[in-house]
């Protein structure tokens, strides 16, 4: 098991470096045993695929790869490997899970489900996050992970021009989660702020937030005619915290929330999910579809 980030491995940088270490840890070539291989935060080694496919064409090796940069996993990895490979893709925790986290760390649990529901709703899912007693904190460590996200894995890699656009288009997404907007209407949003934008950067922009696992988009779809609709669509926050660490007033969105959880959690479980629309009803249900 490789951790890039744990102090004496640090310096794997390359395939090269990789591959040595690989090796040093590994049992020798001729057992005949399946050797296990993880490698944590691989994001790290540029060129990591060549390594990896080329121990897989081995034959014996099992071989286990993660990272926290999931714009390059979910839009680059399957160019990168080549022949089989089974992707999983990590929820936070769901209010079930984030109780069973806290009886894990001793943490209390209100004995009213309501006023736990409201504190999941706001504190989010981030596992992490049960560590922290004082709400303060959690918003501050959660915050620091949103900027992470921000700073790493969209605007230094995607080399974001126009930083404050970025950040008002983000902005408005994340205000408006669980609503029903277009292009249309967000490059509307963004003139009446005096932002100049094209609608191909724009879908590029929101592209960039959906790879990285901040927002997902989820289709309309009308029930009556059975088929996708275009154009407005809803997004929906990877965690609700991403809403609740920018907003100052500390009140629950119940309608937005509430549809966020079922959102993921059926995201979590496999299912197609889409808005239903029937007649002049728009997103009033979620339609989920084993996949």
């Amino acid at each position: 098991m490789i951790n890039l980030e744990n102090r004496g491995y640090k310096y794997i940088r390359t395939p090269e470096a990789l591959e040595s270490k690989i090796d040093e840890l590994s049992a020798p070539s001729n057992s005949q045993h399946i050797k296990y291989l993880g490698i944590d935060e691989i994001q790290y080694v540029t060129g990591f695929e060549v390594v990896v496919n080329a121990y897989r064409a081995e034959g014996d090796w099992s071989i286990f790869i993660t990272g926290s940069n999931s714009y390059l996993l979910s839009s680059e990895i399957g160019t990168r490997l080549t022949g089989r490979y089974i992707s999983l893709e990590v929820y936070t925790l769901n209010f079930q899970e984030n109780e069973s986290m806290k009886e894990f760390y001793v943490k209390p649990i209100n004995p009213n489900p309501l006023a736990e529901l409201d504190s999941y709703i706001r504190e989010g899912g981030f596992p992490r996050t049960v560590l922290f007693d004082e709400y303060s904190d959690k918003q501050l460590y959660t915050q620091n992970i949103v900027n992470e996200v921000f700073e790493e894995d969209i605007k230094t890699r995607a080399k974001i021009k126009n930083v404050n656009l970025f950040n008002s288009k983000t902005a408005y997404v994340i205000r408006n989660f669980g609503s029903t907007f277009s292009i249309n209407s967000l490059e509307a949003e963004l003139k009446k702020n005096g932002y100049t934008i094209t609608r191909a950067t724009l879908s590029r922009y929101i592209k960039l937030q959906v790879y990285a696992k901040i927002i997902y988009e989820c289709e309309r779809f009308d029930t009556k005619s059975k088929k996708v609709l275009s154009g407005e669509k809803k997004y929906y926050l990877a965690d609700t915290l991403f809403y609740y660490s920018r907003n100052t007033d500390n009140k629950v969105n119940y309608g937005p929330s509430l549809e966020n959880m079922v959102f993921i959690y059926a995201k979590s479980r496999n299912y197609s999910v889409s808005v239903g629309k029937i007649g002049s009803e728009e997103g009033k249900i979620l339609v989920c579809l084993l996949s």
